[in-house]
């Protein structure tokens, strides 16, 4: 019983210095941030209740949208490579076939309404700080035209039967102009020493993420990445819940594909340890009855 007293006094001890370290740790030294906010709740520039009609929206976003941007699910292709684009803008303009599915509507509204505000970029674009976002605010539509360009992005969307396929779009629409994927074979479209002077750093591969970072700090991050890294040039994306899934999903598909096989044998191992356990405890015994 000697050997079950001197277990429960370590597992005494551990527990203590767990259980009076773990709250310090999470409190102080990482501290809890507020939950995913998918409603972009902040964001009260449009009146998101308005109905949109998709057929005046098209005609908004031809005058307006397309000499930026590509929207190839619609027939309207880039007005120039990548890397022209990117030498202009500082990088590449996304196209805006996905967008109606993959960013809130609340989001995507207010982005066309103030990009920087819904960004949560102010610190970087400031108006005393000489540099000016790429894409310009259309705070001067009414409430009612924005939210007609919103309901023809969403009618547009195509449509995807294979989840992997919608995965990787998600991805490219949400995180690929800036962040390779070389684990997958894609580059960002933005070439890196544009994407470097455009962001102040070179944006990460994305290839490893998911188990350098880890699901919930992810989950945190896209939703909002000044939460957790005050003063990043990283953008709030505007993703909704299901679309940053989705971008999960797709760096779990292409950096932790082995995730289930992992697992799954985590607990034959953790069998045979018990079982490797009893049996040296059995071979303690009968060695060191004498002793005892």
């Amino acid at each position: 019983m000697k050997e079950f007293k001197i277990l429960a006094v370590i597992m005494a001890l551990v527990g203590i210095t767990y259980y009076g370290i773990e709250p310090y740790a999470h409190s102080v030294m990482h501290p809890e941030v507020a939950e995913a906010d998918f409603t972009f709740k902040d964001l009260k520039n449009v009146d998101t209740s308005l109905a949109g009609n998709a057929e005046n929206g098209k005609v908004l976003v031809e005058a307006n949208c397309i000499a930026c941007h590509a929207i190839e699910a619609a027939g309207y292709p880039a007005v120039m490579p990548n890397a022209d684009a990117a030498a202009s803008y500082g990088v590449v303009p996304p196209d805006l076939s996905h967008a109606g599915r993959v960013y809130d509507k609340n989001y995507l509204a207010n982005f066309i309404f103030d990009p920087v505000s819904a960004m949560h970029l102010q610190h970087k674009y400031a108006p005393d700080s000489g540099k000016a976002f790429p894409m310009p605010s259309y705070n001067w539509m009414s409430a009612q035209d924005i939210m007609d360009i919103v309901a023809y992005f969403q009618s547009i969307v195509p449509k995807m039967t294979e989840y992997k396929a919608q995965h990787k779009a998600t991805f490219e629409t949400a995180c690929g102009r800036c962040h390779n994927m070389k684990y997958a074979g894609l580059e960002a479209t933005t070439p890196a020493d544009v994407i470097k002077e455009h962001m102040g750093a070179t944006p990460p591969d994305l290839s490893q993420y998911i188990k350098s970072r880890g699901e919930h700090y992810l989950h945190s991050f896209i939703n909002d990445p000044q939460v957790l890294l005050k003063g990043t040039s990283m953008p709030r994306v505007g993703l909704t819940e299901e679309a940053q899934k989705e971008v999960i999903a797709y760096m779990e598909e292409i950096g932790d594909s082995k995730k289930a096989e992992r697992e799954t044998l985590g607990l034959w191992v953790m069998a045979y340890m018990v079982v490797f356990a009893f049996l040296a405890y059995m071979w303690k015994r009968k060695i060191w009855k004498e002793v005892h």
